[in-house]
Formats: C-alpha cells, sequence, structure tokens
C-alpha cells in the first residue's frame, strides 16, 4: 500500500555508483525497469551523480559532454589511458582517470613513489581542448605527492640541492631544495578550475592526507611519518618561492584531498575549492531535472556515516529537500538508522541486502537485486 498523502508521477533518479557492483547509470537503468514493471505509466529521469571521485567523468558524459581519451602517465609511470570530459570551453577532468588506485594492479601498491603526473597531462589535455573552465574532480587517488607530479607535467620545477629534478612521488619530495612555478603553463592564468571533492582535510598533521588516506594506499606507520614530514617540507619550500600563502593553503580545506592533489591544485593552479557533489549537481544540470520531479530516488553502494559528510546522496538530499520534494535512497548495505536518514532528507532508504542477506551474492547480482528494490518502491510510493 502507498504510504498515506504521498503520490508520485514523476521520478528523477540521481544515485551515485555501487562501487565494486553498478555504475552509476546501470543503478538509474535497474531502478526505472523495477518502477515500471509495477507502474507502468510513471515517467522517470535520470541523472548520474558523481562526488568528483572515481565516476565523475562517466557521470558528465551521461549528462551530455563529450568523452575524450588521451594517453597519459599512470600512477607507477607506465603508460595508460584516461578520459576527461567536455562541452561548450567546460571540462571535467577526473584525477582517478589517470592517477586512481583502480589504475595500480591487485595488491600492488607505491605509497611513497606513485605519480599524479599523468594528472597534469589530463589537465594539459583539456586546456589544448580549449577549456576555459575545468571542473577538477579528485578522489580514489593512489598517491600522496602534494600534487607535485602534476605540477610538474604542467611546467613547475622542482629540484634537489644538485639541481636535479626529484624522484616522483611523495617521499622523494624530502630532498627537495628549490621549487620553481614560473614555468606553468601560462594559458592555465586565463582558466578557472573549480576543485571538486568531498574531502576538506589539510595537507598533513593528524587530519592530513597520509594519516587519514595514506594506509589505504599501502602505507606503513613509517611511510605516514616520512610522507607527512616530506609534504610539510614541500610546503615549506614552496613558501621559500612564492611566499607565506603556500603555507597558508597547506591548511585549507581540500588541501589534503586525494593524497595532497588538493594542495597542489590550490596553490599552483589558482583553483578554488568547492564541496564536489554541489558542483557536479551544477555541472550535471540537476536543478532543471529536480524542478520536473515529484520523487527523487538517490543512492551509492554503501549509505554510512560517510554518506552524510559530503558524498552525492547527502547532495541530492538536500537539494530536493530546500525544493520540497520527497526524497528515497537505494543502497548496497545500509548503515544509518531512520533518524539519520530524517536528518539528512531522506525519507526511508531501501538496501539490496533487505532482499538477499548474502553480501557476495548481492554484489554479484547486485542489477537483478536493485530491480526488486525498485519494484517495493514503486509499490510503497506509485500505486
Amino acid at each position: 500500500m502507498a504510504d498515506a498523502g504521498v503520490t508520485a508521477e514523476r521520478v528523477l533518479i540521481a544515485a551515485d555508483k555501487f562501487k565494486g557492483s553498478l555504475t552509476a547509470v546501470q543503478v538509474a537503468e535497474r531502478v526505472t525497469a523495477g518502477l515500471r514493471r509495477i507502474a507502468p505509466g510513471v515517467t522517470v529521469e535520470s541523472v548520474p551523480v558523481a562526488d568528483g571521485g572515481d565516476g565523475t567523468v562517466a557521470a558528465a558524459v551521461a549528462a551530455g559532454f563529450e568523452r575524450r581519451e588521451v594517453r597519459v602517465t599512470g600512477p607507477l609511470g607506465d603508460e595508460v589511458t584516461a578520459a576527461y570530459a567536455l562541452r561548450d570551453g567546460t571540462a571535467v577532468v577526473e584525477m582517478a582517470e589517470a592517477s586512481g588506485l583502480q589504475l595500480l594492479p591487485e595488491g600492488v601498491f607505491a605509497p611513497l613513489t606513485s605519480t599524479t603526473y599523468g594528472s597534469g597531462e589530463l589537465l594539459a589535455a583539456a586546456l589544448d581542448a580549449g577549456a576555459r573552465s575545468i571542473v577538477f574532480g579528485v578522489g580514489g587517488s593512489a598517491t600522496t605527492d602534494g600534487g607535485a607530479g602534476m605540477l610538474a607535467a604542467l611546467g613547475a620545477r622542482f629540484l634537489d640541492a644538485d639541481g636535479k629534478p626529484v624522484g616522483p612521488g611523495g617521499g622523494p619530495l624530502a630532498d627537495l631544495a628549490t621549487a620553481d612555478l614560473s614555468g606553468l603553463d601560462p594559458r592555465l592564468a586565463d582558466v578557472e578550475i573549480v576543485l571538486a571533492s568531498d574531502v576538506d582535510n589539510p595537507l598533513t598533521g593528524p587530519k592530513g592526507a597520509p594519516a587519514v588516506y595514506g594506509p589505504q594506499k599501502g602505507a606503513t606507520a613509517d611511510d605516514v611519518a616520512t610522507l607527512d614530514a616530506a609534504l610539510a617540507h614541500f610546503a615549506r619550500v614552496l613558501a621559500e618561492a612564492i611566499g607565506p600563502k603556500a603555507l597558508e593553503y597547506a591548511e585549507s580545506p581540500g588541501a589534503g584531498a586525494a593524497g595532497g592533489i588538493g594542495y597542489g591544485a590550490l596553490v599552483g593552479l589558482g583553483a578554488s575549492f568547492r564541496a564536489g557533489i554541489e558542483v557536479m549537481l551544477d555541472v550535471l544540470g540537476f536543478a532543471p531535472a529536480l524542478a520536473r520531479a515529484t520523487l527523487v530516488i538517490t543512492g551509492e553502494g554503501s549509505l554510512d556515516e560517510q554518506t552524510l559528510h559530503g558524498k552525492a546522496p547527502a547532495g541530492v538530499a538536500a537539494a530536493a529537500r530546500a525544493a520540497g520534494i520527497e526524497v528515497v535512497a537505494v543502497c548496497g548495505r545500509l548503515a544509518l538508522p531512520p533518524e539519520a536518514l530524517g536528518r539528512a532528507g531522506i525519507r526511508r532508504a531501501y538496501a539490496l541486502t533487505d532482499v538477499e542477506p548474502d553480501v557476495a551474492r548481492c554484489i554479484a547480482e547486485a542489477g537483478p537485486i536493485l530491480e526488486t528494490v525498485a519494484e517495493r518502491i514503486a509499490r510503497d510510493f506509485l500505486v
């Protein structure tokens, strides 16, 4: 039976990926199929979303951007194919495409030497294509180099005491003696770059990039200490080159995003920082779609405490609540109580594990199970 007083005939699906099982586009397709089995006449619109991390380019392409591919340097120094998205002078660049964890062979990490050089090459490709504004989505990185590799690819020079370029990665920054940003690509001065991230950590310290995210990238306790000291040294050497703002940026929200690439973007590229989901909702044309909806379905693989801190479902729910539109969520796993969901603006959440308690089967059969979940939503809200 439908909830009393709730009628919804125009549904907007604005969900992120279910990591490891379904892309955001596939989530929308499966939810649509399930809804229409129960409510064949329902109008469904989808705006696959992302928060600046992996899946950001795919979301932009689903919204009508052109996908472009280039060969760049991967996090381990080998050549990889990376994509960005372009439309009407706006580029969406996802650092994970060039420097992401998903590019590492399984079980292989290089916490001290992985590089963001390819992310700089990806930004250069967007400049070559005529981008006048760049949304730079950061997250899911394999790197902790403070963005030094990215800046080097764009023309900066980082030299040791012998005048030789320091090696790739965050570890070798301990040997940095001189930083020179004067050779940065001059086109950067005429381009607006927005750093889109769901992370507001500083560069270093207990809440900094190495301490909080280094272990996810294979860093031992000793590696974390090495990287933290190296990045702090990096900021001090940059301050000698460009002044005290280099130290101020190290404390800025977002500086610690994606192994400190946020810092490199702030200090070297003149980027501004915005919550990733807010930026992406603007880029993806979410507001006009929301205005046409009477029910919003959002979601991601795991609805948990992290979701409430800048992840895509929280951003979607906040925008919908401000517009007075009901929101429900789909997820693989639900780890939030109803009160927390309510505070986030989510009326109800439906988990795959409600249908299939076996987590391995949920991942392997996520698509069909999600359709069953969508049927439940249709029965509760559409008929």
